[in-house]
């Protein structure tokens, strides 16, 4: 029998099932679509007055945030255009914790104003690389345009100059209190001889729910929310042994029988192991340890014991919490139950339990020499506005960290260094030849996109905000930005109320924000095929449940 060929065409060629959509109008101008509708999603979220956003994910947990890394990885996006700004936006919270809104609203305003371009009858390689030129451009811009540096990392005010603004970003208000607190942080396990090596991971965070979100405070050491195992509960200047393994009777992996013929039999078995447990027990309080930490289950009996030798057990059930503590007190943790060897132990100054509002909490405390972690203990109302306040945190450590290992420059804040930038690139734009100038007129338009949000989120007439931002910065006051805080569409110099950016973390977000907009605008074809899975099931509408 002959092989059947099949006619001419792309759907023929291809499984049934397969969707094909080409050209400027099926593929680019649907993704550029698909694209803004995300992007607006964040948009009115971005800046100190921007709104939060009410998430409830596939498993029906409810997240209430402006943090859009937070509100991307939760919202479930299927277009495949837009999950290229996702995973950019994504991305972005990864290697700088921040600014990822940015990313999203900028890559936005860039597709936007490419697709006018093509509408208007340019090419998209054409759009494509006035975009990367113009990204370029901006780049060494915004390295000449940096307005202050960050001297000294063991200065607590030069460090607040970055913390305050980008808190300011997420909880307006409250910049002045977590910048103050996350600083002490920071300054606490900023390491003495290499700033650099500054571990975004030693800064730990627990939530604990009443009191105000000013009793929020600062722990030298490791907060964990339970109390200890056993009658002790306060040692001070001990060896520390931990256990990865549960403390309890061993058992062998094979199971046996034991014949019982009388009474006697029954108690030299039971008091044989008891007596096992206590000898091992012993060995370990020999060794001088008055702390035990147990990563798994611990015994009744093995509790028993312990607290006949004057040991203090606390019970770890997370595995990262175990090595983070074994970092701070210089132990080694232990897969085998056993006296441990002394470079195996480790050393903590305190251990003591402590009641934070209504929750019991043991807290590991270094007080005399350097700590390798601490803990900001979080108080308020709701768990909502904890795990907020957490991401708030989290993006003003990981902001400290770029300034300390990356780059300690900063740019002046409030959409000032957008405009100054923009500025910039028109005017290298109309002495650019050919059609590129166009792709990179546009580009300097979309970082209007900024400054104009935040006015807007602020309720004030944002196409006058932008002019006069404008008028300013021809008067060569490059630092004027947005006042947000402002009735009558007013500016502020930014330098004098220390409203401040990053420059490594804005120059990232660009770059990816750009990336990810050239990536969308290269696409001239889409072909999807078929999901996997069976048919649906036949819904039977007239079911009677009797």
């Amino acid at each position: 029998m002959a092989l059947k060929v099949p006619k001419a065409g792309l759907n023929t060629m291809l499984k049934d099932g397969y969707k094909l959509s080409s050209g400027l109008e099926e593929a680019v101008f649907r993704n550029i679509a698909a694209t803004k509708e995300l992007c607006e999603i964040t948009r009115t979220s971005l800046g100190p007055n921007g709104r939060n956003k009410l998430v409830v994910n596939h498993l029906e947990k409810l997240f209430l945030t402006n943090d859009a890394a937070t509100i991307m990885k939760e919202l479930d996006v299927i277009h495949p255009a837009a999950k290229l700004l996702c995973m950019a936006a994504v991305q972005q919270e990864v290697e700088m914790g921040d600014a990822t809104n940015f990313v999203l609203v900028f890559a936005g305003e860039l597709l936007q104003k490419g697709e006018h371009l093509l509408k208007m009858g340019l090419h998209p390689s054409e759009v494509i690389d006035g975009y990367i030129e113009a990204g370029k451009k901006a780049k060494e811009i915004f390295d000449e345009i940096s307005v202050e540096t960050v001297n000294d990392y063991r200065s607590k005010s030069e460090l607040l100059k970055v913390v305050k603004s980008c808190i300011a970003s997420k909880q307006y208000g409250y910049e002045d209190f977590f910048g103050s607190i996350i600083v002490d942080a920071c300054l606490e396990i900023l390491p003495k001889n290499n700033p650099g090596a500054f571990n975004v991971d030693s800064i730990r965070v627990v939530k604990i729910l009443g009191a105000s979100l000013l009793d929020t405070s600062v722990v030298k050491g490791m907060v964990f929310g339970r109390e200890p195992e056993g009658s002790v509960t306060n040692i001070t200047n001990g060896k520390i042994a931990i256990f990865s393994c549960g403390l309890d009777v061993q058992t062998t992996e094979t199971k046996g029988t034991v014949l019982i013929k009388n009474a006697q039999d029954m108690l030299n078995f039971s008091s044989g192991e008891e007596k096992n447990l206590e000898d091992l027990i012993k060995a370990i309080a020999d060794t001088g340890v008055k702390v035990v930490v147990s990563g798994s289950g611990i015994g009744e009996l093995a509790l028993h014991f312990f607290n006949r030798f004057g040991i203090m057990v606390v019970k770890i059930l997370s595995k990262f919490d175990l090595r983070r503590l074994c970092r701070v007190t210089g132990a080694t943790a232990l897969a085998r139950m056993g006296p441990p060897l002394p470079e195996e132990l480790g050393h903590i100054d305190v251990v003591e339990s402590l009641e934070i509002g209504s929750d019991r909490c043991t807290v590991f405390r270094q007080a005399t020499e350097e700590t390798k972690t601490a803990t900001i203990v979080i108080r308020g109302a709701t768990m909502n506005l904890l795990d907020d306040i957490e991401r708030a945190i989290d993006d003003a450590v990981n902001t400290v960290k770029a300034i300390v290992s990356k780059d300690a420059r900063l740019l002046a804040g409030a959409g000032s260094c957008e405009i100054e930038v923009a500025k910039r690139l028109l005017s290298i734009a109309e002495k650019t030849p050919g059609l590129a100038q166009y792709s990179m007129k546009a580009f300097a338009e979309s970082l209007e996109v900024l400054p104009r949000t935040l006015a807007e989120n602020s309720g004030m007439d944002s196409t006058e905000v932008v002019s006069k931002l404008y008028a300013a910065h021809e008067k060569e006051n490059s630092t004027m930005g947005v006042d947000i805080e402002s009735t009558d569409n007013g500016l502020v110099d930014v330098k004098k109320v220390a409203i401040y950016d990053s420059l490594v973390i804005k120059q990232s977000a660009i770059k990816l924000a750009t990336s990810s907009a050239v990536t969308v605008l290269s696409i001239d074809q889409i072909i999807m095929s078929r999901p996997a899975g069976g048919p649906k099931p036949k819904q039977n509408n007239n079911w009677d449940e009797d």
